[in-house]
C-alpha cells in the first residue's frame, strides 16, 4: 500500500486520518515534506499551500475533506489531469436547513432589533410581519439551496431562487443567470448557497446590496470569497443593509482583529452551518481509494470547469 499524503492545515484532515487509521491500521500517512510523499498516489487535502501538489509525482487522486474543492483547484501546481473528489454527506442538508432557518427567523421576526433593545433596556413590542410579506431569495439551487427554498415556501415566505440553469420548484419563483437583477429586486433577506466559481466570486457586492429592499439582511453560507467585505461594511453603515449572518470567510479562522468581529449588525459563526461527520469523511475517502485501486469510477468527482 502506497502512503497517503495529507496536504494543508485543518482539524478535519487530522480527524479524517484518525478515522482511516482506525478502519485500516495498515495505512501509512505522510506530509508533502516527507520523503515517502514521492510515492503517494492519493492526496487528502484542505487548502493545499501553493506548489504543494506539484511536488507529488505519483498522484492519481486528490480528495477534499470538505464539500467544496475550490481551494484545491486554485492551487497553481495542481496536475490538471488528476481527478478531484469531494465529500457528500446525506446529513449535510439537514444541518444547513436548520442554520438558514434560524437566520431567516432571526431577521423576519426582528430578533436582531430586540437584542439591540435589550442592551438599552428598551421595551418595544414590534409588529409581527406575516411570512408572505417577507421576500426571501436563495442564490444557488443545488441540493442544499433547493431544500431551503422548498422549506421556506412551505412556511409561507415569498420565496425566490436563482441558479445557473432553469429550475421548477413548487411555490418558488425561479430565475437564471442573466436574470440576477430581477431576482434581487426588493428582497428582504438574501441567502447565498452558491459554489465558488469565477462567475460567482464577489457576487455579494455593492451592486447586489443596492438592489435589495432598504434594511435587508444577508446570510452567507456559500464561500467567503463570494462576499466583498468592504462593500458589506459600507452597506451596513449606510443603512441599506441592517444585518448580515456570516459563516464563511476568505481567510479562516477569521483574524483576531478583523473588523467584521465588531461591525454593528454582523453575526460571525465559525464555519459551522453544516459539516460532514469525521466518520463520513474518512469512510468516503477510503471508498474512493478502494475504487481507485479496483479501476472503478470514483464517487463525487468535481467538474473542473464548473468547480463543483
Amino acid at each position: 500500500m502506497t502512503p497517503i499524503v495529507l496536504v494543508g492545515p485543518g482539524n478535519d484532515i487530522v480527524q479524517a486520518q484518525k478515522i482511516m487509521a482506525h478502519r485500516r491500521p495498515h495505512l501509512i500517512f505522510c506530509r508533502p515534506e516527507d520523503s515517502l510523499a514521492q510515492y503517494a498516489e492519493v492526496a487528502v487535502c484542505w487548502a493545499p499551500p501553493d506548489g504543494s501538489l506539484g511536488t507529488l509525482p505519483n498522484l492519481k487522486l486528490i480528495h477534499s475533506v470538505g464539500a467544496g474543492a475550490e481551494r484545491i483547484f486554485s492551487e497553481p501546481s495542481r496536475p490538471a489531469h488528476i481527478p478531484v473528489c469531494r465529500i457528500v454527506d446525506p446529513g449535510h442538508c439537514q444541518g444547513m436547513l436548520e442554520y438558514v432557518l434560524w437566520g431567516v427567523m432571526h431577521y423576519h421576526r426582528r430578533f436582531d432589533q430586540m437584542i439591540a433593545n435589550q442592551s438599552t433596556q428598551t421595551w418595544q413590542r414590534l409588529p409581527q410581519r406575516p411570512a408572505r410579506d417577507t421576500k426571501v431569495g436563495i442564490m444557488g439551487l443545488g441540493q442544499l439551496g433547493k431544500a431551503v427554498a422548498v422549506q421556506l415556501a412551505q412556511l409561507g415566505f415569498n420565496t425566490r431562487g436563482w441558479a445557473r440553469n432553469e429550475q421548477a420548484i413548487e411555490q418558488v419563483q425561479t430565475f437564471t443567470t442573466n436574470q440576477l437583477p430581477i431576482f434581487l429586486e426588493g428582497l428582504d433577506i438574501l441567502i447565498c448557497l452558491l459554489p465558488l466559481t469565477e462567475h460567482t466570486r464577489g457576487i455579494l457586492c455593492a451592486e447586489s446590496f443596492g438592489s435589495l429592499a432598504k434594511g435587508a439582511a444577508v446570510i452567507n453560507c456559500g464561500r467567503g470569497d463570494h462576499l466583498c467585505e468592504d462593500h458589506l461594511v459600507d452597506a451596513l453603515t449606510s443603512g441599506q443593509l441592517r444585518g448580515a449572518l456570516l459563516d464563511v470567510f476568505s481567510q479562516e479562522p477569521l483574524a483576531l482583529h478583523h473588523p467584521l468581529w465588531n461591525t454593528p449588525g454582523v453575526i460571525v459563526t465559525p464555519h459551522i452551518a453544516s459539516s460532514a461527520s469525521f466518520e463520513i469523511i474518512g469512510e468516503q475517502i477510503l471508498a474512493n481509494i478502494d475504487r481507485l485501486h479496483a479501476g472503478m469510477p470514483l464517487l463525487n468527482t468535481v467538474d473542473a470547469i464548473r468547480g463543483y
